[in-house]
């Protein structure tokens, strides 16, 4: 080709595409842009085509997307070269000059070069080539030829077998994205509910012959007008969506990422409105907009993919009356009319509570599906208060199997969001607190799953102790009702705990529930953030503290419930936030509520005997002498004994018993007993920036650590305790312990000046949202100390940052709870020093720590 037209079809590529965005940019309008991306490159194709002076028995065919008629900004222009037998070698050479030209034009293209022969080969052996060929599109050369190919690929499709390959795939690519349309950072394309499984139903009927568009396949009866109106619609979003992601990132990027949802968000015109607590981001709008069509397309491809198998492959089913409305054909659960929810709104909910009655149900077929779909916005004020459909809902709710499957499916078709109207405004409501991976309905449907676990024995390994509890629960389907309603208000302004005992209230009395239930349910509602806060930022050594949240829960139904639904609320927000540690903290705290509850004074003194009593059990086992103990007990407060488990107190005496006064530091380590983590001891004479010392270390291993406990004895030693935790420890702790327990030893014995901190690295979440650091220093309530709180975005190194300015001031601190909720962190500080006497000094110091955590 004349290196003067090469140079003209490369600026006609060029301007016509940017004379195409521009328009886009100006009208919104993505099946304008993909048709005329696509006309613009077929000009340029069908140029370099014939100026390459192929033979005439072949031809240029497009397949896949760009055989389909679309062509995003940043997509594979994907090609077949057809031809009517192998090759020459003067053939071979003039395709590679075509090939190596198309790439210098600079489009991006994805070839094959085959007969037909091959391409029926490569068919049948390859679910990806036979979908690909099913969209061949001829853009030039031989059209007897390309017939040809159309007709025997025609003759060799297996529309059964196509059904079922794409059927895996569809379910291979959905696990990839974990079964769920509502990841925070969802593919438009892949994810489920996203452009693919649009595209795997019109491939279907295709291969099968039936249609080619949502036009034709409703001309067709497989799905009805108004189907076909929301998934064109659908489609068209998705679209719309994926070409501004190619724009904004010049490349081809089919992931809605945080860092580009914001950027999408204010190109489709969406706002961020509110401020402070109450703000909502544009890109909140956004993905709520997004959720609401993935569902839609969720609910949609699952009634289409049950009719096609049923229209078009048939099979003879056994039919059993299960009673006037509905009939159980092979398994699946079928209306008797089509007209049955028409009729009889109540059957609505009654077809869920018969799936969770009877075993043998397994499904719904299409037809039932397509009715729930239809009839669902019969679901009104009226049906709601109707006592015949809060019966089949407490049916629904009270059934020992297969709840949660039923809630799922009542969400997954609208049903739930109909019948519970505040449920519905959470359905697709992003979380930006950085520890909720999920969306609020989806958390909620988390949280229940994780209670109905607690119910089950084939689960009864993973948290004994909650299987324990529930077993003994007389009512666990209050629990579940709890759970269904605990972040119903998240979203509102305002605070959601508060908010939401409405909804529960309101709920329970319309449904005719007892007192003592609804209480119980309002409780857990109000109450569901309280027992983690308690557990992981209050002295739980404190009989003032234990006192407290025993008078709040009153007694142990309340105390159990609340201990339940904080375990399965924390397990639900995302798997970074759980841990061994949170576990133990919320287990001791029950246990000591019940003995508080159940009448034993949780006195200090009582505590403090009991405590040693079993740590000296457990050294006798060790064979110490009887007061091996003694001298260095005597240097150790109540505070120490009250703070630290019977096994630690032991751990580190037998440690430290014959070295109480060594001039020496003493460092062990341990696996955690908790089984999770690593345990350090730290004991030496008292020093200036200790823990800030310690901390360094820590931070330059990216060891994070889950808890501290700060002691300093009566004859001047610190003896300091830490959980800190990695993620490869599993695999090599013996080494990790024996590093540990030399490298900080040496640490401690040097004289080197701090170094400075680092700022870590923040994760993609915490840099897009950030959170607005805070520092809170108060007196506590006693007077004796101060309480440091501070809240800002996880990072590594955030506690020796922290640690450094208080070493600054020479504050001298008691103890330190490390609270990490995935991406946030709210740490507790017991803390005191002659430089807190000074208000000046407090407020410099909040200053400090506020730039030394800021993002």
């Amino acid at each position: 080709m004349k290196k003067e037209l090469r140079e003209h079809l490369k600026r006609q590529l060029k301007d016509e595409r940017q004379q195409i965005i521009a328009g886009f940019q100006a009208d919104g309008m993505p099946e304008k842009l993909l048709r005329s991306l696509r006309q613009s490159v077929d000009a340029v194709l069908t140029t370099a085509w014939f100026e390459a002076g192929l033979p005439e028995n072949t031809s240029l065919v497009g397949v896949g997307g760009y055989g389909r008629g679309e062509l995003f900004p940043q997509s594979d222009v994907d090609l077949l070269i057809l031809l009517e037998q192998a090759p020459d070698a003067e053939t071979t050479a003039k395709l590679e000059e075509l090939v190596q030209l198309l790439w210098d034009l600079g489009l991006e293209i994805g070839h094959s070069i085959r007969t037909v022969d091959e391409c029926l080969t490569e068919s049948a052996a390859d679910i990806t080539v036979q979908t690909s060929l099913l969209e061949a599109r001829l853009i030039c050369g031989n059209l007897p030829l390309f017939g040809l190919l159309q007709e025997r690929y025609r003759a060799a499709m297996d529309p059964r077998a196509f059904y079922h390959a794409k059927v895996l795939e569809m379910r291979l690519r959905h696990a990839k994205y974990e079964d769920t349309a509502f990841s925070l950072e969802p593919n438009c394309k892949e994810s489920p509910g996203g452009l693919r499984d649009l595209q795997v139903i019109l491939w279907m009927v295709k291969a099968a012959g039936v249609a080619n568009s949502w036009r034709t396949l409703a001309t067709s009866g497989l799905i009805t007008q108004t189907e076909a109106k929301q998934l064109m619609e659908k489609e068209r979003a998705f679209k719309d969506i994926r070409i501004r992601l190619h724009l904004h990132a010049k490349r081809r990027e089919d992931r809605l990422v945080f860092d580009v949802q914001t950027a999408i968000a204010e190109s489709l015109g969406l706002q961020s409105t509110g401020s402070g607590a109450n703000m909502r981001r544009a890109s909140e709008y956004l993905m709520q907009r997004y959720y609401w069509a993935a569902k839609t397309v969720t609910q949609l491809n699952m009634i289409l993919l049950q009719n096609i198998e049923e229209r078009l492959f048939p099979k003879p089913g056994v039919t059993v009356r299960i009673n006037e409305r509905f009939n159980n054909v092979d398994g699946l659960i079928d209306i008797s009319d089509d007209d049955t929810f028409a009729t009889t709104p109540s059957a609505m909910l009654e077809v869920f509570a018969l799936m969770t009655e009877r075993q043998s149900l397994t499904g719904m077929t299409s037809r039932t599906l397509r009715a729930l779909w239809h009839e669902r916005f019969k679901i009104d004020a009226e049906f709601r208060a109707d006592p015949r459909n809060h019966a089949l809902f407490l049916r629904i709710l009270q059934a020992p199997v297969g709840l949660l499957h039923a809630l799922r499916r009542m969400n997954d078709l609208s049903i739930l969001g109909r019948y519970l109207p505040n449920f519905r405004k959470i359905v697709g409501q992003m979380q930006h607190d950085l520890f909720h991976v999920y969306t609020v309905d989806q958390h909620i449907l988390m949280v229940v799953r994780n209670m109905r676990r607690f119910a089950m024995a084939e689960h009864a390994h993973e948290y004994p102790f909650c299987s324990q509890l529930m077993a003994n629960f007389p009512t666990p389907w209050l629990l579940y009702l709890g759970a269904l309603f605990h972040d119903i208000a998240k979203g509102r302004g305002g605070d959601h705990s508060k908010l939401g005992t409405v909804d529960a209230e309101q709920f329970c009395r319309e449904h005719g529930m007892s007192e003592e239930d609804t209480e119980l349910v309002v409780f857990m509602v109000e109450q569901h953030l309280t027992m983690s806060q308690v557990a992981q930022k209050q002295d739980l050594s404190d009989p003032d503290v234990i006192a407290a949240f025993a008078n709040l829960v009153k007694d142990e139904r309340h105390l159990t419930a609340l201990y339940l639904l904080t375990v399965a609320d924390i397990r639900g927000t995302s798997p970074k936030v759980w841990n061994a540690w949170k576990g133990k903290l919320l287990e001791d705290l029950y246990r000591v509520t019940l003995r508080v509850l159940g009448g034993e004074p949780h006195s200090a003194d009582r505590e403090l005997k009991n405590r040693q009593q079993e740590a000296l059990a457990t050294l006798r086992l060790y064979g110490l002498p009887p007061d091996a103990h003694t001298a260095l007990w005597k240097q150790l407060d109540m505070a120490y004994f009250l703070r630290h488990d019977a096994a630690d107190i032991a751990w580190q005496t037998r440690a430290l018993y014959d070295r109480y006064d060594s001039d020496k530091p003493v460092v062990k380590c341990r696996l955690a007993p908790i089984g999770e983590g690593l345990q350090v001891a730290v004991y030496i004479k008292d020093q200036p920036d200790l823990f800030a010392r310690i901390c360094s270390y820590f931070d330059r291993k990216n060891f994070s650590i889950l808890d501290a406990k700060i002691h300093t004895t009566h004859h001047g030693y610190a003896l300091d305790t830490f959980l800190v935790t990695e993620q490869n420890f599993a695999n090599s702790y013996r080494d990790i312990i024996s590093l540990i327990e030399h490298e900080l030893c040496a640490l401690l014995t040097s004289v080197d000046e701090l170094p400075p901190p680092g700022r870590g690295r923040l994760s993609r979440l915490s840099r897009n949202f950030p959170i607005q650091p805070t520092v809170d220093l108060r007196p506590d309530e006693r007077g004796q100390y101060y309480l440091l709180s501070i809240a800002a975005n996880d990072r590594t190194g955030l506690l020796y940052s922290i640690a450094n300015v208080l070493a600054k001031y020479k504050i001298n601190l008691h103890t330190a709870k490390v609270m990490t909720l995935g991406e946030r962190v709210e740490d507790v500080f017991l803390i005191d020093g002659p430089a807190l006497n000074v208000a000046r000094n407090q407020i410099q110091l909040e200053t400090d720590l506020l730039e030394a955590i800021k993002v």
